[in-house]
């Protein structure tokens, strides 16, 4: 009886190794990006930050994190310094490693109301994460995560400005 208990045992730890190995290996790649944002008036300068992360952990994930900065902690006018601040963020794909991306999922989060309250923010939160629809992995594809911030600052008449960002590094195989 304790042969045939301990054969079972190693049985069923043999199996679970061999489900560990066929399971799809989990990675992930992160790129940081930055900008400067200089505002009319006596508002402060502000530096953004925006981490691009693509995870494979049986699907692709694709999520953007937002952090900000004053540069100069004497805030003078802390009125509204956004009409709009939106960042989308994609789960792209390519056929080879120098091909073009195509999207293949996306979501855009408003943050106007976060980034108008709050002179910095280096918390990660659901409010300053920005995650797209995950999507089934191909092996055989390239994959990344990009994103993309339209701003329009208040005041200062030139309408919405494209910050384009580092894509995170590219997932494959």
């Amino acid at each position: 009886m304790r042969k045939l208990l301990s054969t079972a045992v190693a049985g069923g730890a043999i199996a679970l190794a061999l489900v560990a190995l066929a399971a799809a290996p989990a990675s992930a790649g992160t790129t940081d990006s930055q900008f400067d944002v200089i505002f009319p008036g006596a508002k402060p300068q502000t530096t953004y930050y925006v981490q691009n992360t693509a995870t494979l952990s049986g699907s692709m994930t694709g999520k953007s994190v937002m952090s900000w900065q004053i540069l100069d902690d004497q805030v003078i006018d802390n009125s509204k310094r956004f009409t709009s601040f939106k960042i989308t963020t994609r789960i792209e794909e390519r056929l080879t490693k120098t091909t073009e991306d195509h999207v293949v999922t996306s979501k855009t989060c408003d943050l106007t109301k976060l980034v108008n309250d709050n002179y910095s923010w280096f918390q990660v939160e659901p409010a300053n994460t920005c995650v797209a629809p995950s999507t089934v992995y191909d092996g055989e594809l390239w994959w990344s995560t990009d994103s993309t911030i339209v701003y329009d600052i208040e005041g200062d008449d030139k309408g919405a400005i494209t910050q384009q960002l580092v894509g995170s590094p590219l997932i494959h195989g």
